[in-house]
């Protein structure tokens, strides 16, 4: 435990939009980590896992109840400082204009494409007509958080390019000054990946392929069908609203395509954190079909042999907007950066990057207000787990190397993060030391128990050893058990740790267990060792996030509104 005040540097990525780039902060998913290669049945481990846990000693602690906020969640607050996530390209001039941009042309190698544009721009020594120098700053950034900042007024840039127009409508209807100066600066389209076995099947049975069969399909439960958080990913904010139009297209949130939407929604198996989380688990076999925009797709060619493209939806076609009141210099600065992305040599390297295909598609999507793109959002907070009921379990590291910062940090995110979780979903709280503790026994979270679990964190303190696998095999227990009073509830491991185990069991001794339960263990790191903890979220393909201590409320908010 030497290393355990070194610190994790958080690296953003586009939510779907980045190649498999990780969303919302370092956040990976590490196939086959620590995996046993012999699967035990689940009576076996059910008997393992009670003589795991008649060997560790387990406390009961009383929970007290806390003053707790009935609001909605506060997101500006939760928002990191815009430092987190550095400009790829700087500016060089005190006469420039920043531009928020998605990921997917704002990374690194071929998802780099308007940085290098913008270096060139920036390299030209282009002027205004009064002489004053300009150039650009690109920041790149995911569009739904992007969004947020921008909603939120937590930090205003001038100039906002998201994959698509859904976010800019948003903005403009929540009250953010917000114009469209150009429609297209890189062309893409949203697609659904199936697997070419079931993309066969579905064309003899449908004739052919568009989201309406597809959507008939999963509704029919005949694929098993993942997208990503709406709430984030441009590519999954596209497939929700799309699909509720499929089952109205005059009004997406008709009882009609509401009633769609819940049956389609029964059948879907898997929505994720993140693309990488996604693709991940399309790859072992546990989807046929999963959502990618074309760029990413033709730059990662080991997936064109497996899988079939379908666009869907609205263009990904990188509009730029105005945000605020511009100067009349910082207006002429975006309008010439705009002219210099949209010539040939940058639009022939934007090519060679894999945008500029798919030209012909012509978005399916009617025209839809910001205003309904949110409700559609709210509808699938309410929705996407009406009949999967979940109860999780939160294990978080009380140990000596907690002390402080990450365990001022830990208490920080679980409080605040809560608020986005359903009332009616179960939760309960175990932490971890040299001793395992139940400091709230899995119950609904409705008001009495959301003040309680806020009491229970608040309340924790740190010392000790670290027994983090004993911890989890005394939450896993603490599930199973909840399993059998509640057969349809969908189960959940969330452990908050700095990755460290010193003491009781270990990965190689519990693997075979939890495998054979199959319930996700999601990992949220704080200074953490990131390997440890990818290796226990690997075992049942979550994710795992290494969040730095500023902006992990941010973290652990999107991540219980994508699963909870």
């Amino acid at each position: 435990m030497n290393n355990k005040k070194s610190k994790s540097i958080l690296v953003l990525a586009g939510i779907a939009i980045l190649v498999f780039g990780l969303v919302f902060a370092g956040i990976n998913l590490t196939k086959n980590i620590g995996k046993t290669d012999t699967m035990i049945s689940v009576e076996n481990a059910k008997q393992q896992l009670n003589e795991f846990y008649k060997k560790i000693v387990v406390n009961q602690v009383p929970a007290r109840k806390d003053q707790i906020s009935i609001g909605a969640p506060n997101i500006k607050d939760s928002l990191p400082s815009i430092t987190k996530y550095p400009a790829q390209v700087e500016k060089t001039t005190d006469n420039y204009v920043e531009i928020f941009s998605s990921t997917e042309k704002a990374g690194t190698n071929k998802d780099g494409w308007l940085n290098e544009i913008a270096n060139q721009f920036n390299s030209s020594n282009f002027t205004l007509p009064n002489g004053k120098q300009i150039s650009v700053r690109i920041r790149g950034i995911a569009s739904g958080l992007g969004t947020d900042y921008i909603t939120t007024g937590k930090y205003l840039p001038d100039a906002f390019s998201p994959s698509n127009e859904l976010w800019g409508k948003m903005i403009a209807a929540k009250g953010g000054k917000i114009e469209l100066i150009e429609k297209r600066i890189a062309g893409n389209v949203a697609g659904i990946l199936l697997s070419k076995s079931k993309y066969d099947v579905l064309v003899k049975k449908y004739g052919s392929i568009n989201l309406k069969t597809i959507t008939d399909a999963v509704a029919a439960n005949e694929i098993a069908m993942g997208y990503t958080n709406p709430f984030a990913s441009s590519t999954g904010l596209n497939f929700l609203v799309s699909t509720l139009l499929t089952f109205d297209s005059k009004d997406p949130l008709s009882s009609k395509a509401v009633e769609g939407f819940e049956k389609f929604q029964a059948n879907i198996p898997f929505v994720s954190y993140t693309t990488l989380q996604m693709r991940e688990s399309a790859q072992s076999g546990v989807l046929d079909g999963f959502l990618l925009e074309y760029q990413t797709l033709v730059n990662t060619p080991e997936l064109l042999n497996d899988y079939v493209f379908t666009p869907f939806g609205v263009r990904h076609d990188s509009p730029v907007y105005s945000i605020g009141d511009l100067s009349s210099d910082k207006t002429a600065i975006l309008k010439k950066f705009i002219e210099f992305c949209k010539k040939d040599s940058s639009q022939k390297l934007a090519t060679d990057y894999g945008f500029n295909t798919h030209n012909e598609y012509k978005s399916e999507v009617a025209d839809i207000s910001g205003e309904q793109i949110a409700q559609a959002q709210k509808l699938w907070k309410e929705k996407k787990d009406a009949n999967k009921l979940i109860s999780a379990v939160f294990v978080a590291d009380t140990s000596g190397s907690m002390n402080g910062e990450p365990l001022n940090k830990l208490k920080e995110s679980l409080v605040s993060g809560s608020q986005y979780i359903g009332k009616d979903n179960s939760v309960g709280l175990v932490s971890f030391s040299t001793d395992v503790n139940i400091n709230l026994p899995i119950a609904k979270f409705d008001i009495n128990q959301r003040s309680l679990f806020s009491g229970a964190v608040k309340d924790l303190q740190a010392a000790g050893n670290t027994a983090m696998f004993d911890a989890i095999i005394v939450a896993t227990k603490m599930l199973i058990d909840e399993k059998v009073k509640n057969p349809n509830a969908q189960l959940m491991l969330f452990v908050l740790s700095d990755g460290e185990t010193n003491l009781g069991l270990d990965l190689n001794e519990v693997q075979g267990v939890l495998q054979a339960f199959k319930i996700p263990i999601y990992t949220i790191g704080y200074n953490a060792n990131v390997k440890a903890l990818q290796a226990v979220s690997s075992i049942n393909e979550a994710a795992s996030i290494n969040a730095d201590s500023d902006n992990v409320v941010y973290q652990l908010g999107s991540l219980f509104n994508a699963k909870m």
